[in-house]
Parts: structure tokens; C-alpha cells; sequence
């Protein structure tokens, strides 16, 4: 029986050997050309594209024991054309035999506002690769990748520059160059594969979806309050008039971003801010919102919770009508029983009788 075992253990070795020597060699035949600093290619353009990739490109990424044609499977000649993009779900599918990443995601990319470009020959829209990575492609869990999520927001400026720009700035962009990891990317408010048009209906970002999305973060059960950011930001929000106006289906009713904007997203005290107190009557008296908003209109409260003592004389108004409420219940509910034991004493007098 330890024969066997030995047998088995010399067996699993040698197979493992043999393929470790297979990639190697594999790997060696591309870097004869590749692995040249001057190899390029020319461009109808006149751009020259370097071709050179070193030897140790896969090391350590999630591709190591991969080999070049088990992604270029185009290439079964040396010298080669230019080979085609390379199709990620010819290893991306669901139930693959290698452990990858099922065809789920593919599904949601195929479907996403990247993957309809793609297929309508938009040659800009984004595949794979370049979110990803080409040889680089690591964990999203490593710094190294470009999905990591503090190298996420710069991931996507490479095509919304503009976007990216602005993000940057904001108290979430600074957040999260300066470490903390709780604070959003991209592609916590957009979706990672399956991003969507901002006016589709199954978008995080559509206006009736933000109040959603935002709550991810900036509710009781969020990481706001681990922070030091109110918590009942999206409770009281869902309790105005703007939230009241959302919840019924109203499309163009102020949400989160209409006033706090989309990117530009900072602290009331910044003076850039769309709701410092020298912003607030610009910010409410857009044309779409309040166009005849005055300093008096724009200086009333949004995130008022009036069972809170901060709310002020609203929080005494409530407090007065909740004990008026509660007391007139209850005193009808005794008229109704003095009522009712009269009833029942008048009929026992008749029956007496």
C-alpha cells in the first residue's frame, strides 16, 4: 500500500514537472522576439506600440501558470500576424475546470453600457483588458492591481479623465488616497461589470435610485457613523418632502446629488461645497429646482429628524401633538368602554325587571 502511495506521490511530480516545463518552454519561444527592449509596432498613425514583454510579465499574477497562447490562441506560428483581442471567456465561463471567475460577470459586462458600445463597434469602449490589465492582471485584493480599489478611480480616469479629475478632489477621492478603504470608488455607486447608463432604470445612479445607493454607506447600519458622519442622513432625507415626492415615483423631485452633487461631493464647511451657506441659495435656486429661491427659502433645514431636541421649536411642535394625539386616543377609547359597561348595566336592569 505505501508503494502505491509513492507510486501516486512520483506520478503527481513528474506531471507537475513536465507542465511547469511546458510553460517554461512555451514562454521561452515568445520572449526570443518579445523579449527584446526595440521590438515595436508601427501604427497606420505612425505610433510606434512596444511589443517587448519580459519574461517574468505572468510572475506572481493570477495568470502565472498560464501560458501566451492559452490567451493569444491565434498564434500557432512563429513569426505572426498581429493576433486578435483575446477572449476572456474561452477560460471565463461558468463551471470551467480552471477556477476562474464564472460566466456570470461576462453576462453582466455583455450587458452593461460598456458591453452594448463594444458590440456596436465602438473600437473606445472598454473590454476587459483594459480595466484589468493585459499581463499584469493581479487580485483585485493586491495593490498591484489596477482594480485594486484605490487604483480603481484612476482605472477608469484613463477614458473619464474629466470625471476622474473631479472625484479626486472630493471628500471621497481624499478618503481613499489617503488609506481608507471604506470610503466609495467608481464602482461602489456605478456597479463593477454590469455599469449602466445613469438614465436606465436598472441603474445605482439613476434620481430615484440614489437615495439607495447613497444609504449603502450613510445609514444606522453604514460605516458613516464609524466616521463621525450622522447616520440619519438618508432616515430623515426619506421622511421631507423630497423623500415623500421620490417614494410615490416622482422622477425629477431633489435627490442626495442635486444637492451634495454627483463627483464633487464635499464637507458643508469647504467653500467649493454646493451646500456651504454661500452656495446654498445657488445650489437650491437652480432653474430645474427652486429658480425663485431667496437666502431666507435656501437657509431652511433639509435633515431634520423632528424627534430630535436639535430640530428646535419643531421637535416641541411634535412632542405637543404626539402626547395631544395619544391623549385623545386614549380618551375615546374610555369613552367607548364607559359607553359599552353602560349599555351592558342598562341591559342587565331590563332583564332584572
Amino acid at each position: 500500500m505505501r508503494e502505491v502511495k509513492y507510486i501516486f506521490l512520483i506520478l503527481f511530480a513528474t506531471m507537475a514537472f513536465l507542465s511547469l516545463a511546458s510553460v517554461t518552454m512555451a514562454l521561452e519561444k515568445c520572449v526570443i522576439c518579445h523579449g527584446k527592449h526595440d521590438l515595436v509596432r508601427t501604427e497606420e498613425t505612425g505610433r510606434q506600440v512596444s511589443l517587448f514583454v519580459p519574461d517574468s510579465a505572468l510572475a506572481n499574477t493570477v495568470h502565472a501558470d498560464r501560458e501566451c497562447t492559452d490567451c493569444h490562441d491565434d498564434i500557432v506560428e512563429i513569426p505572426h500576424q498581429k493576433p486578435a483581442k483575446v477572449n476572456c471567456r474561452r477560460c471565463h465561463y461558468t463551471g470551467n475546470p480552471l477556477g476562474a471567475p464564472g460566466g456570470e460577470i461576462g453576462d453582466q459586462y455583455e450587458h452593461s453600457v460598456h458591453g452594448i458600445e463594444v458590440l456596436a463597434g465602438n473600437e473606445k469602449a472598454p473590454v476587459c483588458a483594459d480595466c484589468h490589465g493585459t499581463h499584469d492582471i493581479y487580485s483585485p485584493s493586491k495593490k498591484e492591481s489596477t482594480v485594486y480599489k484605490q487604483n480603481s478611480p484612476r482605472t477608469c480616469g484613463k477614458c473619464h479623465i474629466d470625471v476622474y479629475a473631479t472625484y479626486r478632489e472630493s471628500i471621497h477621492g481624499t478618503a481613499l488616497a489617503d488609506g481608507i478603504l471604506d470610503s466609495p470608488d467608481c464602482v461602489s455607486c456605478h456597479g463593477e461589470h454590469n455599469i449602466s447608463r445613469h438614465s436606465d432604470a436598472d441603474s445605482k445612479v439613476i434620481g430615484s435610485a440614489i437615495v439607495k445607493t447613497c444609504s449603502e454607506c450613510h445609514n444606522s447600519v453604514g460605516v458613516a457613523s464609524k466616521y463621525g458622519i450622522k447616520s440619519d442622513r438618508v432616515s430623515t432625507v426619506e421622511h421631507s418632502f423630497h423623500g415623500v415626492a421620490t417614494e410615490i415615483g416622482n422622477q425629477t423631485v431633489a435627490n442626495c446629488a442635486s444637492c451634495h452633487d454627483y463627483h464633487d461631493i464635499r464637507p458643508s464647511s469647504d467653500p467649493k461645497s454646493a451646500i456651504h451657506p454661500d452656495n446654498i441659495m445657488a445650489t437650491c435656486g437652480r432653474t430645474e429646482c427652486h429658480p425663485e429661491a431667496t437666502l431666507r427659502f435656501a437657509s431652511g433645514q433639509i435633515h431634520i429628524d423632528p424627534m430630535s431636541e436639535e430640530s428646535g421649536i419643531l421637535y416641541y411642535i411634535t412632542k405637543f401633538f404626539t402626547i395631544l394625539t395619544v391623549s385623545t386616543l386614549v380618551g375615546l377609547l374610555l369613552l367607548i368602554l364607559m359607553d359599552l359597561y353602560r349599555r351592558a348595566k342598562t341591559a342587565r336592569d331590563k332583564r332584572k325587571r
